[in-house]
């Protein structure tokens, strides 16, 4: 049994069509699923990765419409990780951030990487950073202004701020098996704990920030709902459903998300954690030719496919 990485992060939006403009244009994304919430098929949910929706590359957006803006706090995935394969491709980014009106931060290191913190047009809190490696199999997402050698790659290091950094710390390496990789002060002068899981890099990284004092984060849009982390197979996620539960946490049990399979947690400062199959994939029922270009639903869902199109607002 092993945590293989970051499978994929789900935010918030109150605008799907905002929000595909940003992160399909803009940051040059492919749009390689647009479903709805299984769980209220009255919204979007619509997953964004590399041009073959490769585990470990999805970000993904949930579509709450008249959704209220987040007000910053503790408890809460406070910044999600993107990776780039070098320097030059960060600085790409920088110029086109510039050019775009992508608010930024100046470029600092982070876990002893170039990063770039930046936000999107909802106050969402992202940053690049470098990792030269990319997983087999994987492939830059196309797109008309951003060369294949500097695209986004997937994801990134996944950042946590919490009021009572031990207990989450023990979760991630007691019960799921990260292992502590450093520790640093950022420019803000923060103590971040960086751990690790499987083979390591960036993809595979928990950041951890304790902040003892202040509120909560209040969700709203520019939240992130979860982070998801990756394990082979149905027979493996089995296992970790045995051991969340035997470890005393109230969890899901195994769901059925038809692209893949998922087992839910809330981890002691109340983050919501996922654990997710590799497979079977994006693709199980599109093209990769064809990945976002329809509505998607799972066959559980498509019975109520005129009901559903009905409610929702047309993305181009």
């Amino acid at each position: 049994m092993e945590i293989n990485g970051i499978h994929h992060v789900s935010a918030l939006t109150a605008n799907a069509q905002k929000n595909v403009d940003f992160y399909r244009q803009i940051l040059g994304l492919k749009l390689v699923k647009k479903t709805v919430n299984q769980d209220d098929p009255s919204m979007y949910h619509l997953f964004y990765g590399d041009e073959v929706a490769s585990p470990g590359t999805e970000l993904t957006f949930f579509e709450i419409p008249m959704l209220a803006r987040r007000l910053d706090g503790t408890n809460a995935i406070s910044r999600t990780g993107l990776i780039v394969t070098s320097e030059e491709a960060l600085t790409f980014w920088e110029k086109r951030f510039e050019e775009k009106g992508v608010k930024k931060e100046t470029a600092s290191l982070r876990g002893g990487r170039p990063a770039l913190k930046f936000t999107d047009p909802e106050g969402q809190q992202l940053f690049l950073t470098v990792e030269p490696s990319v997983q087999d199999g994987a492939k830059p997402p196309v797109h008309d202004e951003i060369p294949a050698d500097f695209a986004i790659r997937g994801l990134g290091p996944v950042e946590l701020t919490v009021a009572e950094a031990d207990k989450t710390i023990s979760v991630l390496t007691s019960i799921l098996g990260f292992t502590e990789k450093a520790r640093e002060q950022s420019n803000d002068g923060e103590i971040v704990t960086i751990f690790e899981s499987g083979q390591g890099g960036a993809g595979t990284e928990i950041h951890v920030i304790e902040k003892a004092e202040g509120p909560a984060e209040r969700s709203g849009r520019g939240s992130v709902h979860h982070v998801a982390f990756r394990v082979a197979d149905a027979e493996e996620l089995e296992k970790w459903h045995d051991k969340i539960a035997k470890a005393g946490f109230t969890n899901s049990g195994v769901v059925e998300r038809f692209y893949f399979k998922a087992l839910y947690f809330r981890e002691p400062n109340g983050i919501l954690f996922e654990i997710s199959t590799d497979g079977p994939g994006f693709t199980v029922d599109e093209s990769v030719d064809e990945l976002g270009d329809q509505l998607a639903l799972p066959p559980f869902l498509e019975h109520k496919r005129a009901e559903i199109e009905q409610r929702l607002v047309p993305i181009k």
